[in-house]
């Protein structure tokens, strides 16, 4: 037996459970059919991966280092460009047109970077430090070896870390889930108009109702959505700069010439785009997080409960879902088309609201000046925008395949003239007949009423102008709609 041989007996050995089977290998082989991605922990890195892939420049390991590197850089900038350091000249020996070279540490950061940071914090055990050293160690490889002791300086870790999350949150807002939640409202929103006149018979209690129209009710959704989605977007990404227990304490000392808080303010808010947080501990109090992610959980929440409206209505064969041929929709049942894409958006979003709410509820909370809770929770933040997202598309999904049943709504409008009942008590009332309600709760209240039952008891009403009474006999279940079209018209 070779030794290549022994080693791949010993490695299939290693791989077998206790029955004899073989386990798939802890690293598999990618081929064409089987790739890391059916190996992933979470659906977000494997059955999801095209959301975990658009994620990742945000949230992932590689993205959150990039950004520690852009404030450290960031901040050696400012100092150069802006800081009046006194008896030494070093800043002021570093030509401005130095800057740009200094800028291509973050801009021209790349794997290779990445494994070198992490190289580093494999032997220092700290992320942020393992930074530092790596910035240095460029500063080095430029000439720029007087710079080094300023890289960092006057710095705690969270000084460089608050940022980071603060500019990839903010982000990845802009760029990734505000323009997925727009486009949500925006298919929502054309349905809306597409069916702004279709008339539906509405339910309360689950009970038939005054009847509306498809597209108010999509208005509805559209409209609270929208408002959920601009309370998200008036919430500032915030960040603080200033050191160990928020007092700007070693800089002070360091350069007691210069106003630090002005600067900083300067700093976050003109160099990283940010908003300014000037009152803080250690750490930046992560109130700003907790209320974009209380935000992205309501836009949730309602987006859920517009998942349950639509899975009943397709119970109710209010609406149609358009077969695709090569799909299966059940393993024993050839005619199914099951609501999926709605059912997977509504398990989506209670993991998301999950992860959301712990991270709300854990993030403002830390012992005295700071503790390391905050670092782990902090790690999850993408997943609870994910999930939002995977939400989100599937429920895009679900609504290019659904055709409004008018077939269906038009029956039901029709064997409802109950409906009628409250239209014509409406305007007893404004005759003044003080019994107006009892004698139509007499005439349908849990009974199968019909047109005709309804129109002979309209014309027997002496009380009626000919006016009125033509009016209620005009009116038809599925004429009777309010102003719902003018909602969407005024609203869309």
């Amino acid at each position: 037996m070779t030794e290549e041989t022994k080693k791949l007996d010993d490695e299939k050995s290693l791989r077998k459970d206790m029955a004899g089977n073989l386990r798939p290998p802890t690293y598999p082989e990618e081929t064409a059919n089987i790739t890391a991605e059916h190996f992933a922990l979470g659906p977000l890195d494997g059955r999801y991966s095209q959301i975990g892939k658009k994620l990742a420049p945000y949230f992932s390991e590689y993205a959150l280092i990039k950004n520690r590197v852009k404030v450290e850089v960031m901040w050696l900038k400012f100092l150069i460009e802006n800081v009046d350091i006194g008896e030494s000249d070093i800043l002021d020996s570093i030509a401005l047109e130095r800057i740009p070279e200094i800028l291509s540490i973050y801009e021209d950061f790349s794997d290779s970077s990445f494994a070198r940071v992490k190289e580093i914090e494999s032997v220092k055990k700290h992320d942020v430090k393992s930074v530092e050293i790596f910035v240095a160690e460029k500063l080095k490889e430029m000439g720029l070896d007087s710079l080094i002791s300023y890289v960092h300086i006057g710095c705690t870790s969270e000084d460089i870390t608050n940022p980071s999350y603060a500019k990839m949150i903010s982000t990845a807002l802009k760029e990734v889930w505000i323009p997925e939640a727009e486009k949500l409202i925006d298919s929502i929103s054309n349905l809306a108009i597409e069916y702004a006149d279709t008339a539906m018979l509405a339910h309360t209690h689950g009970q038939p109702a005054t009847p509306t129209t498809v597209g108010k009710e999509f208005t509805v959704y559209a409209y609270r959505l929208r408002q959920s989605l601009e309370n998200v977007k008036s919430i500032k990404a915030r960040a603080k700069f200033n050191g160990a227990t928020g007092n700007y304490s070693a800089i002070s000392v360091a350069f007691s010439n210069e106003n630090w808080p002005v600067l900083s303010k300067m700093f976050i808010e003109e160099y990283l785009g940010l908003d300014f947080n000037p009152v803080t501990t250690q750490i930046e109090s992560h109130d700003y997080i907790c209320h974009i992610l209380d935000g992205i959980r309501h836009f949730n929440n309602v987006l859920r409960d517009f998942d349950l409206d639509m899975w009943l209505y397709i119970s109710m064969d209010y609406f149609k879902q358009i077969p695709v041929k090569s799909e299966v929709g059940s393993s024993t049942m050839p005619h199914k088309v099951n609501p999926i894409n709605f059912e997977n958006s509504e398990s989506n979003i209670k993991i998301g609201n999950g992860i959301c709410s712990v991270l709300s509820d854990e993030l403002p909370r830390s012992r005295m000046q700071r503790d390391l809770s905050d670092s782990s929770l902090q790690r999850n933040i993408g997943l609870a925008f994910g999930y939002s997202l995977q939400a989100i598309q599937q429920t895009i999904g679900g609504l290019k395949k659904v055709v409004v049943n008018n077939e269906k709504i038009s029956s039901d409008l029709d064997s409802r003239w109950e409906v009628l009942a409250e239209p014509i008590q409406t305007v007893l009332r404004k005759y003044g007949i003080p019994d107006a309600y009892d004698q139509l709760k007499e005439l349908t209240r849990g009974k199968n009423i019909s047109k005709e039952n309804i129109q002979e008891f309209v014309k027997n009403l002496d009380v009626l102008s000919d006016k009125d009474r033509k009016k209620l006999l005009e009116l038809t279940p599925s004429s009777y709609i309010g102003l719902a079209a003018k909602i969407v018209e005024d609203e869309i």
